[in-house]
């Protein structure tokens, strides 16, 4: 029998390493808490349709993403978003076009997690929260104090803080995990029975609790919805006010939201508030993954590289080739 490997975490670095080990012929499982895949790249149905509420667009540089990312968009999971940029600052809102290419799943964040995840096996709303080391093989331990395996090896594609407690066997990685500080974000997504009367699509907002705004409608393959906007707010304001009330934090931003655009905003028809705990890496790092080859354990994630949609998968697929190459 083959002894899969387990892979905790099933955002864009657990499927990079799942990808690439399954390409390679090994057996793989996949875990993660929530009820589907994405993490921070999910997106939320509700009233008003299906919301990306974390990344909103990512960016390829690194010349495998790029290779990568043309595969998603044959396969129709990703297309190019070409949005109105503006730019707020000293309460002036003016447009700031550039030349970025600027990427968006199809019709929504997650269809390019879905995509990636295709049949490959998962239990998903199932928190790993203890890993159990024996002479050969690996157990999992769940909240629910399940136990799952045996694994051969396993690799841990969670934000640095969830990472570090379930490297406690692999000292030194814990340590390295340890120093990682991830920042918090709050989400808005509010809708309006009438479009806004603006051009605008996307804006970096600076000298507000807000640090970027989005029409969703904008982004292809979402045209059917009410004009609904998602509002991120900056890591400072997110962080004084951690634990602010959801409603509380619709008031202030939906503020400061009124107040960027200069012009009355109506009441919104809905509203929702979702806040990211381990939104980003405060700096970004060179490690690429962290890896105990002789232990059987790894660790991927944006905070191992960029911080990044792309970082996230260059660290995934570092992961795995490491594991790849011990076992060859």
């Amino acid at each position: 029998m083959t002894v899969p490997i387990a892979i905790i975490g099933a955002g864009i670095a657990g499927l990079a390493a799942a990808n690439t080990l399954h390409k390679a012929g090994h057996a793989v499982h996949l875990f993660d808490k929530s009820r589907g895949s994405g993490g921070r790249m999910s997106s939320k149905r509700c009233d008003v349709g299906v919301l990306d509420l974390g990344a909103q667009y990512f960016t390829a540089r690194d010349r495998r993403f790029v290779d990568e990312v043309q595969q998603w968009q044959a396969k129709g999971w990703a297309i190019e978003w070409e949005p109105h940029l503006y730019h707020y600052k000293n309460g002036q809102l003016t447009p700031s076009p550039d030349e970025q290419t600027r990427w968006v799943g199809k019709p929504r964040m997650s269809a390019i997690t879905r995509g990636l995840l295709g049949h490959l096996p998962v239990s998903f709303s199932c928190q790993i929260t203890d890993l159990i080391h024996g002479e050969k093989h690996w157990h999992l331990l769940d909240a629910e104090g399940d136990e799952h395996g045996p694994f051969s090896h396993v690799i841990i594609a969670t934000p640095a803080p969830q990472a570090t407690s379930l490297l406690a066997s692999a000292p030194k990685l814990a340590s390295t995990a340890a120093g990682v500080k991830m920042e918090p974000a709050w989400a808005v997504a509010l809708a309006f029975e009438s479009p806004l009367d603006t051009p605008m699509e996307g804006c970096f907002v600076q000298g507000s609790p807000l640090d970027w705004l989005a029409r969703n409608r904008s982004k292809p393959g979402r045209d059917s919805q009410p004009d609904t906007w998602v509002l991120h707010a900056t890591s400072a304001w997110s962080k004084q006010n951690l634990d602010l009330p959801k409603e509380a934090v619709i008031e202030q931003l939906h503020g400061a939201f009124a107040e960027l655009m200069h012009f009355p905003t109506p009441a919104p028809i809905f509203s929702l508030a979702h806040r990211w705990l381990y939104a980003r890496p405060a700096a970004a790092h060179e490690w690429g993954a962290l890896a105990d080859a002789d232990l059987g354990l790894y660790a991927c994630g944006d905070w191992c590289l960029s911080g990044r949609v792309e970082g996230a998968w260059l660290s995934g697929q570092e992961a795995a080739r490491r594991l790849i190459e011990h076992l060859a």
